[in-house]
């Protein structure tokens, strides 16, 4: 049977010449939806939103731009040859553990200066994070990157994706695995996991270790069926990454649950 194969315009539309595409429109999305969320939970705990909006203002740039540093340093050999595409994050190219890193490293120094309880707020943000993160992946489906090895059309039939999905999955002559996907649903089943996780017992703080776990756990499975990596020597950066999140948060919890002084999430 022939397909007639139509990749998905990666431009939504023009604004004058200026193209606005839908990774930067998907990304907006998934930063404003994770906005709300994490000012209806902080108002139930004490938080105003003004808090969560001051934080924006500082930790979306400073996370984009540590999320593009991170992914030019792993592909430096392309980088210095093409140094002028460095800026055009518009392309694709930003790391998620970069992002994370510069997102966390400000929370961290905003919550000090404003005397705000670090854990507290990661708590709060946590769900927020992963759900931001799972509604961000369909901007690589439109960039089609962030995709698998190769495999058939009988597979992708057999998964039971829409024909959209199946045909923007064509790339470079060959059927790939929707790596994207993948991780985009497993966001999604660990987004649900923290809600429920708050009604329980934990303390503070472990609400976002167990964001980064659960994240690093299924970031660990999807990486190693990309062919799209970013190596460090001769191995997945991002599983490395991942593998390193699992044991500090798993060591932190463990030592954080012996100090009773510290309160539970709920408190």
């Amino acid at each position: 049977m022939l397909y007639t194969i139509q990749p998905l315009d990666p431009v939504a539309f023009k604004l004058g010449p200026i193209p606005v595409r839908w990774y930067g429109i998907i990304i907006v999305t998934g930063i404003i939806i994770a906005y709300f969320l994490a000012v209806r939970e902080g108002k139930k705990r004490g938080i105003r939103e003004e808090v969560f909006t001051d934080l924006l203002i500082w930790a979306v740039p400073i996370a984009i731009l540590c999320a593009r540093i991170y992914y030019v340093i792993f592909q430096w050999d392309y980088y210095s040859l093409y140094p002028e595409q460095i800026v055009q994050i518009w392309r694709g190219g930003l790391a998620i553990h970069g992002a994370l890193i510069g997102a966390v490293a400000t929370a961290a120094v905003f919550c000090y200066k404003r005397k705000i309880p670090f854990f507290k707020l990661a708590d709060i943000a946590a769900p927020s994070l992963i759900i931001g993160q799972a509604i961000g992946r369909w901007g690589n489906f439109m960039n089609q990157e962030a995709y698998g090895g190769v495999v058939t059309r009988e597979f992708l039939e057999s998964l039971r994706l829409p024909d959209f999905i199946i045909n923007q999955m064509y790339i470079d002559g060959q059927y790939r695995h929707p790596t994207f996907l993948y991780e985009s649903l497993w966001n999604f089943f660990v987004f649900l996991l923290l809600i429920l996780l708050r009604r329980t017992k934990v303390k503070q703080g472990e609400i976002f270790f167990a964001y980064l776990i659960l994240y690093s756990v299924g970031r660990f499975f999807v990486e190693g069926m990309r062919t799209d990596s970013l190596m460090f020597f001769n191995l997945r950066a991002a599983q490395l990454v991942s593998v390193s999140l699992i044991v500090i948060s798993a060591v932190l919890i463990f030592v954080r649950r012996r100090n009773k002084e510290i309160p539970r999430y709920s408190e």
